[in-house]
């Protein structure tokens, strides 16, 4: 048996999230339907993040184990051809045995995208999350100062989550001005967290935070104290997931 690592781009939009659900439709499964296909055997697969419904990703991170003589770098070629249009294996790799998505050390990166325009755009409502208004710029990125380093998270966690450690480090964030399409009034910004590991809904109430911090709803302090209370209802509201994406996954 050989461990095969693959990186998985996909448009979240369609799919129930990335784990497999009964009488859902998620990118798992979807995979999985395919590798079994493909390979003519039962696979199981492992995935690095278990994206929620509509988020998309660049480079998410699975893992199977086979006894295909397939190359490995040639299974993401053939998988392509048993995936939608929407899924695509980018990378196909052999990795060790003992190597897994989840529990080995990684620094994962998200982005949150923000269009911020008079009138939405349609071209741009899959993949970014709309706003009137202007926006505080500078007071975003202060606020966002303040959440970076290692602190315990749980104000920007979800309820419900079994998860009892709740400290995680964001090593950076960062709000980065996007041009928009030529003709385009407004602005688009992308909120890049990068961290060790995130909570459930974690970037998404982070994003909701900073938005509120922009709009001048909250002050910069706020955030702090939010973070410091462990209070989920300190923080701010969870952004819609249109706007988020994993952008990848680097091991340690």
């Amino acid at each position: 048996m050989r461990r095969i690592r693959l990186t998985i781009a996909y448009d979240g939009t369609d799919y129930c999230g990335w784990q497999i659900q009964k009488g859902e439709v998620t990118v798992e499964g979807v995979v999985s339907a395919a590798l079994n296909e493909l390979l003519g055997e039962a696979v199981d697969i492992t995935g690095a993040s278990r994206t929620d419904t509509g988020v998309h990703a660049l480079g998410n991170v699975a893992v199977f184990d086979t006894d295909t003589k397939i190359p490995p770098q040639k299974i993401a070629l053939a998988l392509n051809r048993y995936l939608p249009a929407d899924i695509r294996v980018q990378k196909s790799e052999e990795v060790s045995p003992d190597f897994h998505p989840r529990h080995c050390d990684s620094i994962k990166t998200y982005e949150y995208t923000i269009t911020n325009t008079p009138v939405s755009i349609p071209t741009l409502r899959r993949y970014s999350h709309h706003v009137y208004g202007t926006l505080q710029a500078d007071a975003m990125r202060e606020a966002a100062r303040l959440l970076t380093g290692t602190h315990d998270f749980s104000a920007f966690c979800a309820a419900g989550s079994q998860v009892k450690n709740k400290v995680r480090t964001i090593y950076d964030i960062s709000l980065v001005e996007r041009a928009l399409p030529p003709g385009m009034r407004g602005r688009q910004f992308c909120i890049r967290v990068t961290g060790n590991g995130f909570l459930y809904n974690m970037v998404r109430i982070l994003a909701g935070t900073l938005l509120e911090v922009g709009q001048g709803r909250r002050t910069a302090a706020s955030v702090e104290e939010a973070l410091r209370s462990g209070e989920r209802s300190q923080a701010g509201p969870t952004a819609p997931a249109c706007g988020l994406m994993l952008i990848g996954i680097e091991y340690i």
